[in-house]
C-alpha cells in the first residue's frame, strides 16, 4: 500500500540536505549562475556528506538509498540551485545503467570509484539529431575481434567536461533503418573511460539556466573498447536506456518540486512585506490566488514524485506514473516560476531577486529527460491501449 509517511532516517536525511543547501549553496548560487562556473568545492563537500551518488548500493561502498530518499535529498538541493542539483543527479544518471545492467566486476570498478573519489560520471544518450528519438542516434560501434570500436558525437552531456567515465548508447547501424523496433534492437550500452584515446570533449554550452551545471559535446573518434566495456549484451541498450529513464524521471520531479517550493517561499515573504495602495500585496486577492495555486502545485508535484519513487523502490517500475510525475511537476515549475516573477513585478525581472533565475531554471525541466510532449505521448498511448 502506498504510504507517504517518512521514516526517521528519511527525515534526518532531508534535514541534512536542507541545511547544506541553505547554508552552503543558496548564498553563492547567484554567483555561479552569473559566471556559469562549475562549483567544484560545493560538489566535493556534498560528496563528503554522502549527498552525491546516493543510490549506489552498500555492497559497493554507497549508502544504498531508496529512490524516494534520493528524491527528498534532491528537492532540497534544487531549492537552493537547480543547476547544482542537475550535476549531482547526473552522477547517478551516469551510474544507473551500471546498476541496472552491469556485471559485478563493472559495478566494483565504477560504482566503488564514485564512492572512493569525488569524481563525476556522465550519461551519453542525446545527439545533435537524436534527443527524444533515442533510436535515431548515429553514434555507432563495430565489433573488431574481442574489441568494439566506437565513433560518434553526443550532445547536451551533463558533467561531460569533468567526467572520469561515460555510459554511452550506440547503434551497430550507422544508417538507422526505418523500422523502429529493428533500430531499437541494434542499440548497445558501453562504459567508456575518459582517458581512452579518441575520447574528446567539445564545446561547452552557454545556457539560459542551470548555469552552474557543465553541459558539453562529447566526441568518440574510433575509440577502441575492450569486450568488458559493454553493459549487458549487444542489442540491450534501448531497454537499458528506458529502464534508466523510468528510474530517473522521479528525480526530475523532485528537482521541479524544489523550484516550486523555493518560488512559494520567496513569494510569501515578498508579498507580506511589499506594499501597494497602503497595504501588503498579500492582502490582494489576485496575489492570494497565485500563492494558493503554488501551494497546490507543490503538494501535487511532491505526491506524484513520491508515488513514482515509491513504485521504483517496490520493484514496480511504471513508465506512465514516472511520466506523469515528470510532466506535471515540470509544467507546474514553469507556471509557478512565471507567476513568481509576476508577483515580484519589475523587481522579479531583475537579477537582484532570485525569481528570475527560478524561471530560467524551470524551463529546462520541461525539456531534458524527455520533453513534456514526449511524456504526454507515453501517457496517451497507455490510455488508448488499456481496456478501461
Amino acid at each position: 500500500m502506498f504510504d507517504l509517511t517518512l521514516s526517521e532516517e528519511q527525515e534526518a536525511l532531508r534535514k541534512t540536505a536542507r541545511e547544506f543547501a541553505r547554508e552552503k549553496i543558496a548564498p553563492v548560487a547567484g554567483h555561479f549562475d552569473e559566471e556559469g562556473e562549475f562549483p567544484t568545492q560545493i560538489f566535493r563537500q556534498a560528496w563528503e556528506l554522502g549527498l552525491m551518488n546516493a543510490e549506489v548500493p552498500e555492497q559497493y561502498g554507497g549508502l544504498g538509498l531508496s529512490c524516494l530518499s534520493h528524491c527528498l535529498l534532491m528537492e532540497e538541493i534544487a531549492w537552493a540551485c537547480a543547476g547544482v542539483n542537475t550535476s549531482m543527479a547526473a552522477n547517478m544518471l551516469g551510474a544507473m545503467p551500471i546498476i541496472i545492467a552491469g556485471s559485478d566486476d563493472q559495478k566494483q570498478r565504477y560504482l566503488s570509484w564514485l564512492i572512493r573519489e569525488p569524481i563525476f560520471a556522465s550519461y551519453c544518450c542525446s545527439e545533435p539529431e537524436a534527443g527524444s528519438d533515442v533510436a535515431g542516434m548515429r553514434t555507432h560501434y563495430v565489433k573488431d575481434g574481442d574489441s568494439y570500436v566506437l565513433t560518434g558525437q553526443k550532445r547536451w552531456i551533463t558533467n561531460g567536461g569533468h567526467a572520469s567515465f561515460y555510459t554511452v548508447l550506440a547503434t551497430s547501424d550507422a544508417k538507422p533503418e526505418k523500422d523502429l523496433k529493428a533500430r531499437n534492437r541494434k542499440i548497445a550500452c558501453f562504459i567508456v573511460d575518459r582517458d581512452l584515446p579518441g575520447v574528446k570533449v567539445g564545446k561547452e554550452e552557454n545556457k539560459m539556466g542551470h548555469r552552474a551545471s557543465n553541459t558539453v559535446d562529447v566526441l568518440f573518434d574510433e575509440v577502441r573498447l575492450p569486450k568488458a566495456a559493454i553493459l549487458g549484451q549487444e542489442g540491450e541498450g534501448f531497454k537499458i536506456a528506458m529502464k534508466t529513464f523510468d528510474r530517473s524521471r522521479p528525480w526530475i520531479a523532485a528537482g521541479a518540486s524544489g523550484i516550486i517550493a523555493r518560488a512559494l517561499h520567496e513569494c510569501r515573504a515578498y508579498a507580506l512585506q511589499r506594499k501597494t495602495f497602503g497595504v501588503p500585496i498579500a492582502n490582494h486577492q489576485a496575489v492570494q490566488f497565485m500563492l494558493a495555486d503554488m501551494a497546490v502545485a507543490l503538494e501535487a508535484s511532491r505526491s506524484l514524485c513520491h508515488k513514482a519513487a515509491w513504485m521504483v523502490d517496490q520493484g514496480k517500475l511504471d513508465s506512465v506514473v514516472s511520466s506523469m510525475a515528470k510532466l506535471y511537476s515540470a509544467d507546474m515549475a514553469m507556471k509557478v516560476a512565471t507567476d513568481a516573477v509576476q508577483i515580484f513585478g519589475g523587481y522579479g525581472y531583475t537579477k537582484e531577486y532570485p525569481v528570475e533565475k527560478l524561471m530560467r531554471d524551470a524551463k529546462l525541466m520541461q525539456i531534458y529527460e524527455g520533453t513534456s510532449q514526449i511524456q504526454r505521448m507515453v501517457i496517451a498511448r497507455n490510455i488508448l491501449s488499456s481496456e478501461g
